[in-house]
């Protein structure tokens, strides 16, 4: 899939509210929804339902969920050889699960993402060292088949 069409589909997602465990553009989107809205408009169905999960997501149990999740539906790629449209999964603190997820929207001298956070919504972010030292996985979608 061509990473412009995937930037162009988060990014029409921009402004949308955060809600937790929501997937709707304009109404309401976590991460994780963003991700879910974006394979839907370019992909159609999910490729697997989403259980419910907490905010938390299975930090007291110490389970990589979502890492788990975005190996197994999306192609894994080193890092350092993400390009815009390229997912990026980030550990929010040392020693944490992983739990927050943006699609790269830009890279270069000025690297930005797109991600859907706690109080600010679907928002472009610039892809500062705080952020990049977080990502523990960069993931793009597969090929429509």
């Amino acid at each position: 899939m061509r990473g412009e069409a995937v930037v162009a589909e988060a990014r029409a997602w921009l402004g949308t509210p955060y809600r937790h465990q929501a997937s709707c553009r304009g109404a309401g989107a976590d991460c994780l929804g963003l991700v879910r809205g974006v394979w839907r408009a370019l992909h159609g169905d999910e490729p697997a339902p989403v259980p419910a999960y907490t905010a938390d997501w299975s930090e007291p149990a110490r389970d990589e969920v979502l890492l788990r999740a975005a190996t197994a539906h999306l192609v894994a790629l080193r890092i350092e050889a993400a390009r815009p449209g390229d997912v990026v999964l980030f550990r929010m603190r040392a020693g944490a699960v992983a739990k927050h997820l943006g699609i790269l929207a830009a890279t270069g001298a000025a690297p930005t993402f797109i991600h859907a956070y706690a109080g600010h919504g679907v928002v472009e972010s610039s892809l500062s060292a705080p952020w990049r030292r977080r990502i523990v996985g960069a993931f793009r979608f597969p090929e429509r088949g």
